[in-house]
């Protein structure tokens, strides 16, 4: 398989797969991601931690990126995001239920990397499926 060639689908990637130590090129240190459920960050590390306790609690999290559209420093991407929640995890108590939510995910970029974030998910649809 290619590996994806915008920010944000290796961002989602990466993070699926739990190489939170592959944000270094793709985030500034001081990105701020604006997430649902609590989960908003406000630097790399911050970042990360939220990727590696997602991972722990779905290890099956899948960021399935549907399209990608750009205009000169934004990206969006439209994604279906899916995983079995094996622990509690944003407020959602984990017992071993499959979710799957729809998302759009807003990037500014600066100098390559992702400067800012939005998450807008259908956190609804995640509760209890």
């Amino acid at each position: 398989m290619d590996e994806p060639r915008s920010l944000v689908a290796r961002w989602l990637a990466a993070g699926d797969c739990g190489d939170v130590e592959a944000f270094d090129c793709l985030l500034h240190r001081d990105v701020v991601v604006h997430a649902p459920r609590g989960l908003s960050t406000e630097d790399l590390e911050s970042e990360k931690q939220v990727w590696r306790d997602a991972v722990a609690a779905m290890p099956n999290l899948r960021h399935e990126v549907q399209e990608v559209v750009a205009q000169g420093d934004v990206e969006m991407a439209r994604v279906i995001v899916t995983g079995t929640l094996g622990h509690d995890f944003a407020g959602i108590p984990g017992r071993g239920q499959s979710i799957r939510m729809d998302q759009a995910v807003i990037c500014h970029l600066e100098d390559g990397k992702i400067a800012e974030a939005w998450e807008i998910a259908d956190v609804g649809s995640s509760d209890d499926q």
